[in-house]
């Protein structure tokens, strides 16, 4: 979390890109950081928190953890090998029911030893939904 004053700079360490004032990012994926200069601008990838100027920049799951949870959907739904399982994809559009993801958020818990409360399963939509909260769990839970 950062903070600053309207026109300063906000700067998170190890920065990876550097973004220019006119550049309004729809997503942010593997950066472990922005820099960037505010001066009102509004940038779909941050989302604004308390205060007028505090952001809190979400970035996107490890590859690694979106491709085991491609993998759990695939065999929890029963889906041919063929089929194409991204980040992207809706549960819904997959054919999974409510039973079918819950089924699916128990082999998440199983697979990554995490436990799922039931108000944080009913916002996963995607398996990209999926992979971010478990890496957050994760963090949460700390080595």
């Amino acid at each position: 979390m950062a903070s600053a004053a309207a026109g300063a700079s906000i700067c998170m360490k190890s920065a990876s890109c550097s973004l220019k004032q006119a550049q309004a990012p729809s997503r942010i994926s593997g950066l472990r950081s922005v820099s960037l200069p505010i001066s009102g601008k509004n940038f779909p990838s941050l989302r604004s928190s308390k205060g007028p100027f505090r952001l809190q920049v979400c970035c996107a799951a490890k590859p690694e953890t979106v491709s085991k949870v491609c993998d759990i959907v695939k065999k929890q739904l029963a889906l041919p090998d063929d089929t194409e399982v991204t980040g992207e994809s809706k549960f819904a559009a997959l054919g999974a029911d409510s039973l079918d993801t819950v089924e699916i958020v128990m082999g998440l818990e199983e697979e990554f030893k995490i436990s799922v409360e039931e108000e944080s399963a009913q916002s996963i939509l995607t398996v990209q939904d999926a992979a971010d909260l478990i890496e957050k769990l994760i963090e949460k839970k700390g080595p």
